[in-house]
């Protein structure tokens, strides 16, 4: 920084104690100026923008490639100072406090410059930071003298969605079944029948699976169950992978010849990303893996994805737009949460990597796939991987012009030199088809 501007900074002002901001927010804030001298400005500018990027490089033989990809969703610049020649009609000016122009020479001193910016109403991915990419929403400001490098600053601030679920999909439970015969060291059969309450949960709600096990081997066999999430990444035909394992927990033992159904209550922890769905360059994907213990044999598995929901802010109490997950922000009675968890965390905490593939899934029948039996409504608009092709025509996303897409199972290994199909386009989520994938 020159010696005439002393400091240059942006600050916004907190409308929440978790300091998070959501769609149609206004977000108000300073920009500071301290120079030493009398200054003359070109311009002085504040702007508001939200992108995510993703980049990463890798090895084939002796050449290093690199990957790399943006995704804009919004930018908006407005002036306290400009020249009319240098920029045109399409940014707004704004005023001093007594409703007069901003002069473009200011003494010595400390000076303030105060303004506010409405949040866009569409709702865009939360803030998120990964390993080789990230989602960011920042305030910058830029100060432009004649023959000088121009002095910025930039101060980054916290987006989440806030919805209140009305969408059925996620709250319909999931099925699945798994039999499997014994053999070397271990003789009979055993199978399990596992549902969930539902596929949507909160952070920091308790994610409740019940399983009927039929032991008929001649083991002693354990259920298990294990949280998951995927991190993935797409740039020029490329997918990288980070996955992580949240966390491990085990039932109770059930002896050879018996029948047993347990119920197990798994914590959703309160500082995991919630579920990134709509972003075309990156998601978070979270899944639920039930197996059972067999000793001296491959364990039989059964998984459900997981849909993480934000909690509700109250600065998004009273708005009425759309959000990530086809659900709606309503003015209700009590709580506003079907299963509200006992507290509301601070939603500034990034998860870990973690994986969201899948063989061996069984989910709720799809319109397309009618199984007799299930008492839920079909989930057409919500497909598993291993159901790959489900249409999804039924999520326009306005903004991504895209033709209709499809769901495709996804990759094991860490990139894929394919070429990504056409981008999906329904309400909110466009997002890249999977890669074939591996358990």
């Amino acid at each position: 920084m020159s010696l005439t501007v002393k400091n240059i900074s942006v600050i916004y002002n907190p409308i929440n104690q978790n300091n998070t901001f959501t769609s149609g927010d206004l977000i108000s804030g300073q920009v500071i100026l301290d120079v030493a001298k009398d200054t003359q400005m070109q311009s002085l500018s504040v702007k508001i923008k939200g992108k995510a990027e993703v980049c990463w490089s890798e090895r084939h033989g002796k050449t290093t490639v690199v990957y790399s990809d943006k995704e804009k969703y919004y930018s908006v610049e407005k002036f306290f100072v400009r020249e009319e020649k240098t920029h045109g009609n399409d940014h707004e000016t704004l005023r001093d406090p007594s409703g007069q122009p901003y002069s473009s020479v200011v003494a010595p001193g400390h000076h303030v410059y105060p303004f506010t910016f409405q949040l866009p109403l569409q709702h865009f991915p939360p803030t998120f930071k990964g390993s080789v990419g990230k989602i960011v929403y920042t305030l910058e400001t830029k100060l432009s003298r004649s023959m000088r490098i121009s002095s910025k600053a930039k101060a980054e601030f916290h987006y989440v969605p806030s919805p209140v679920v009305s969408n059925p999909e996620l709250m319909a439970p999931q099925y699945g079944t798994k039999d499997k015969q014994m053999k070397l060291f271990t003789s009979g059969s055993v199978s399990m029948n596992i549902n969930t309450e539902k596929m949507g949960y909160y952070l920091g709600e308790g994610l409740k699976v019940l399983a009927e096990v039929q032991n008929n081997s001649s083991r002693t066999i354990k259920p298990k169950y294990c949280l998951y999430e995927k991190h993935s990444f797409f740039a020029k035909g490329k997918r990288k992978l980070h996955t992580h394992d949240l966390f491990k927990e085990e039932g109770e033992p059930i002896e050879p010849s018996s029948r047993k159904t347990v119920t197990k209550v798994l914590p959703i922890p309160p500082s995991l990303t919630v579920s990134i769905l709509n972003c075309r360059i990156l998601k978070v994907e979270y899944r639920l893996r039930v197996y059972l213990d067999v000793p001296y044999a491959s364990d039989p598995e059964i998984k459900f994805p997981i849909v993480i929901l934000p909690l509700q802010s109250l600065s998004a109490a009273s708005s009425g737009t759309n959000n990530d997950f086809q659900i709606w922000n309503q003015p209700t009675r009590g709580n506003a949460y079907p299963n509200p968890p006992p507290s509301a965390p601070p939603l500034n905490v990034v998860g870990q990597p973690g994986q969201f593939g899948a063989p061996g899934h069984y989910r709720p029948p799809l319109s397309q796939f009618p199984a007799p039996g299930y008492p839920g409504p079909p989930l057409s608009q919500f497909p598993a991987p291993d159901y790959p092709g489900a249409p999804l025509s039924q999520f326009p996303a306005p903004g991504y012009p895209g033709p209709p897409g499809q769901f495709g199972p996804s990759v094991s290994h860490q990139s894929d030199s394919s070429a990504p199909p056409p981008y999906v386009e329904y309400q909110l989520y466009p997002q890249l088809p999977d890669h074939p994938e591996k358990s």
